[in-house]
């Protein structure tokens, strides 16, 4: 259980933090990747927010696949990263999901159907497995 944890942290944390590097280095190459929603679909509102989205993550979100790593080579500080990791990416999850969720119901673009739903699915992605982190991680320390 634990390698294979920490095999999708590393895989979904490396293409977070990456997908987050390109945003806050070069926002339209992001939009020209699909990392981020197209202008045609959301409110300049919106793409500011998320632009300083990506510059915040870069300071919490690398923890992810550092946790991952951690757990690949079962180093004795796995358990605290993971606890540390999970927690944060419950939180962005989570918050991610409702600020757009939230924004969306206000009027404001927050993306097409199909980007809005990409992201959904990304951020919930991350927020089950920040959960599970915590859990497994709580499993060990307890």
């Amino acid at each position: 259980m634990r390698l294979a944890l920490g095999v999708v942290a590393l895989l979904v944390g490396s293409l977070g933090f990456v997908g987050q590097l390109v945003s806050a280095i070069d926002f339209r190459l992001a939009q020209r990747l699909g990392l981020q929603e197209s202008d045609e679909g959301t409110d300049r509102l919106y793409r500011h927010l998320e632009l300083n989205t990506a510059r915040l993550d870069l300071l919490v979100i690398w923890t992810l696949p550092l946790a991952g790593a951690l757990m690949i080579a079962d180093h004795s500080w796995w358990p605290w990263a993971a606890l540390i990791a999970g927690g944060i990416h419950v939180d962005v999850g989570i918050r991610e999901i409702g600020k757009g969720r939230s924004l969306a119901a206000e009027g404001i673009r927050v993306g097409s159907p199909t980007e809005a739903r990409a992201g959904i699915v990304f951020l919930a992605l991350v927020a089950a497995l920040g959960l599970a982190l915590v859990v497994y991680a709580l499993t060990v320390v307890t």
